[in-house]
């Protein structure tokens, strides 16, 4: 008899993204093999018969992948998946919780979730404690600060990557939150299934929903915590969650999670198309000195055009979690609406300004 459904379909997408780690990891092994025999090949040639075997101890090592694990059902999942998966792939295992000191007893709360993935026999696990900050909302900096902590995390143990427990309803209410705040296609794509640099976030379970990861550790006995926070009113995603989406189901019918994960794939592969040609499209608005060119930017349709005033601007130092929508719109009134109007400031004191037929950004 095979494991409960839910266990079965957690493991399944555990198993996919650790095949999808693992070639990239050979991929990439395989490339920095071949660039060191290049160099080898100009000093040292050998016939092909007399190259020995590699010895264990000159294989490549087995890459490892993290959990950021905080204790919740998602999460939890998610670690048991990987301890699972992993060994069978040849793939070493880890865990990361991270404290973020915002409530009373988070300490030892995050001690005993760091005992939970030692017992499910992954190795290193490790607790890091974290300061939030205030930038942003509390939502905002407690999210910088957990991702700056896993970046460490990562670099400090080698990993090859750190898989996320987000599900499919938490991609529908980030979908929800950026069209309340018109921010574009882009906002409207959700988390991507693998982000960060070197493709380091691997988030699994975006095809699954809560309930499904919640079910897998209950059939197993995984102990789960549920985060106050996940239901106090004072945040934003606790509102949507509890009040906003069940409204919505109630006034358009079941499926507005499913219909809402879907919107956010293929707004991401629109948003995509449309990245690269802004991409492509940008050295030919330019002049010889670097210079954006207002009457070659006017001929562009205004999604890649909005695209390319958007990079220069976080080129020049805007951050870009801080620019949004309504400063791209007054800079592109720069080139579409030209009536001698002056600078335009932006985030971390960029200034953006019309001087003769050219479009200038920068600190001001």
């Amino acid at each position: 008899m095979g494991p409960h459904p839910a266990v079965a379909a957690i493991r399944l997408a555990v198993r996919r993204v650790l095949h999808d780690i693992l070639t990239d990891h050979n991929r990439h092994s395989r490339t920095t093999g071949e660039r060191a025999g290049g160099r080898m090949g100009a000093r040292l040639v050998r016939p092909i018969g007399d190259i020995p075997e590699q010895t264990p101890n000159e294989r490549t090592p087995s890459p490892l992948v993290l959990v950021a694990c905080s204790g919740g059902a998602d999460s939890m999942a998610l670690a048991s998946a990987l301890a699972f998966e992993a060994p069978k792939l040849g793939i070493r295992a880890g865990g990361i919780t991270v404290d973020h000191g915002l409530q009373a007893g988070s300490d030892l709360r995050a001690e005993e979730v760091a005992v939970r993935l030692r017992e499910l026999g992954l190795d290193p696990v490790e607790s890091i404690t974290v300061t939030v900050g205030r930038d942003g909302g509390p939502e905002a900096a407690a999210r910088d600060a957990r991702y700056a902590a896993l970046d460490a995390a990562l670099e400090r143990h080698g990993g090859a990557a750190i898989l996320l427990g987000h599900t499919r309803d938490d991609q529908a209410e980030t979908v929800l939150l950026g069209l309340a705040r018109g921010s574009g296609i882009r906002s409207l794509s959700g988390m991507a299934a693998v982000s960060g640099a070197d493709g380091r976030y691997r988030r699994p379970f975006l095809q699954l929903d809560r309930q499904t990861a919640r079910k897998a550790c209950m059939v197993q006995s995984l102990p789960v915590w549920d985060d106050p926070h996940n239901a106090d009113p004072a945040y934003t995603r606790s509102r949507l969650r509890h009040e906003g989406l069940p409204a919505l189901e109630k006034a358009l019918g079941k499926g507005v999670v499913e219909a809402l994960a879907r919107t956010a794939q293929l707004s991401r592969d629109d948003a995509d198309a449309l990245d690269t040609w802004a991409s492509q499209a940008e050295a030919s608005v330019r002049d010889a000195a670097g210079l954006l060119e207002c009457a070659k930017l006017y001929a562009l349709p205004p999604a890649v055009r909005r695209r390319i005033l958007r990079r220069a601007a976080i080129e020049a130092g805007a951050p870009a979690g801080s620019l949004f929508a309504r400063h791209i719109e007054e800079v592109d009134r720069l080139i579409t609406g030209w009536r001698g109007q002056g600078a335009i400031n932006l985030p971390g004191k960029v200034v953006a300004q019309r001087q003769g037929g050219r479009l200038v950004i920068r600190q001001g």
